[in-house]
């Protein structure tokens, strides 16, 4: 049985941050054979909607909006402005969502990426609800522009609050809003799902977003990712979204510091992206 899905790769595979500049890379994602191109949104500023809108179209290429959560950003500090930083980011990213046909923003905005420490189970349980009820708002502010949300599991190295399919079903249960939905990325459940295959069906048909790289987060079919049970999840969930490759270069010193990339991990990035496609593309028929 075969994967009816689209394939994408993240521009953070060569740069960073996506700028004006960024749209060069187009042509060439669209020439591996990609159906679309995820954008993270590190700066909003940065992204000149009609410069991408006509790549996009001159390339045949869709849009993934994803976002980028660094200290500032974080839904769960005790400070408010950092919730008010945090709900004007993602209006911009909704808008920027919305203005390139998206039907959603992804990425971990529950809380500060990197904010991984030993807490108290009733710290825990404050930081916990702060996320719900600040993503409650977060879910209100999407809904004004027709979109959803798509909520990430991280490994434990980078943050503490969700790390587990199991824990973000909890996080969705508890907001209790129809926009919330979840993407989930194949190089943290290689760190900490027992079962991915079981991790995917629990997500079900929130699942609106899927991630891959290999668990060293280089080239698909290159390690030791359980690809067999990925694809038994996504068919039995009848997955249908886009399936995009996300990694990183050493060359963006900054980037690669904070997902801690010391070394290249493919001949190429170019070789990175049309390698991947190629297995993946096999994988799925």
């Amino acid at each position: 049985m075969s994967l009816d899905v689209k394939f994408g790769v993240s521009t953070w595979l060569w740069t960073s941050p996506f700028n004006k500049e960024t749209v060069n890379l187009f042509p060439k994602i669209k020439s591996f054979g990609y159906d679309a191109v995820e954008i993270p949104v590190e700066d909003p500023a940065l992204i000149d909607l009609d410069i991408v809108k006509a790549a996009l179209a001159d390339n045949g290429l869709d849009a993934v909006i994803c976002g980028a959560f660094g200290t500032s950003r974080d839904l769960t500090n005790e400070d408010p402005s950092f919730h008010k930083t945090s709900f004007d980011y993602l209006n911009s990213c909704f808008e920027i969502a919305a203005a390139l046909d998206c039907k959603f923003v992804a990425g971990p905005m529950y809380s500060a990426v990197g904010k991984a420490r030993l807490v108290s189970p009733e710290q825990k349980k404050i930081e916990w609800d702060r996320a719900v009820t600040n993503l409650r708002i977060v879910c209100e502010n999407a809904r004004k522009f027709g979109l959803e949300i798509a909520l990430e599991t991280l490994n434990r190295f980078e943050t503490d609050l969700i790390n587990t399919c199991e824990e973000l079903m909890q996080l969705i249960t508890d907001i209790n809003e129809p926009e919330a939905k979840v993407i989930l990325d194949g190089f943290h459940m290689s760190i900490e799902e027992p079962d991915p295959e079981a991790a995917i069906k629990l997500a079900g048909d929130k699942l609106i977003h899927f991630q891959v790289s290999e668990n060293y987060r280089g080239t698909p079919g290159t390690g030791q990712t359980p690809w067999d049970a990925y694809k038994r999840g996504l068919e039995a969930i009848n997955y249908k979204g886009t399936i995009s490759i996300e990694s990183f270069t050493p060359e963006v010193k900054e980037l690669a510091g904070a997902v801690c990339i010391w070394k290249p991990l493919a001949p190429s990035q170019d070789s990175f992206a049309s390698e991947g496609l190629k297995f993946l593309k096999k994988w799925a028929s």
